[in-house]
């Protein structure tokens, strides 16, 4: 009996210690409103976090994100920041919080965020 709660108390900290490791490795997610502040600033591969918002009318691939803390304001007079994206692959729905991660491209009117990779975290029902 003593030796398998040993077995079992040296496999829970192991799954432990897997888990703190793996999640070291995730780069540190900026949120749309540190990007969208100066964009500039920023250069290389980066990761953002924010709210799926809605889908550029003239190429599906591009969509629009806020940030997260965005979904508090109710009111109309918010001042909403929304970063572009485009992402080959799956496109999220509206609500969807993501993870992006890849490069801002200056695009000539503004900046654009060309993802490499897309991880939807959870949907928050926005929208109706």
């Amino acid at each position: 009996m003593k030796k398998y709660l040993i077995i079992s108390a040296a496999l829970a900290v192991g799954i432990v210690i897997i888990f703190a490791f793996s999640r070291q490795n995730e780069p540190k997610a900026l949120t749309v409103t540190e990007v969208g502040a100066d964009p500039s600033a920023y250069s290389g591969t980066i990761t953002v976090t924010g709210v799926m918002a809605g889908v550029y009318r003239q190429d599906s691939t591009i969509f629009g994100i806020m940030d997260v803390k965005e979904l508090q304001c109710k009111t109309a007079n918010c001042n909403k920041v929304i970063m572009p994206v485009k992402y080959q692959g799956p496109q999220p729905v509206l609500g969807d919080e993501i993870r992006v991660t890849g490069n801002l491209v200056n695009s000539g009117p503004g900046y654009l965020f060309v993802a490499q990779s897309l991880k939807v975290v959870r949907n928050h029902k926005i929208g109706g």
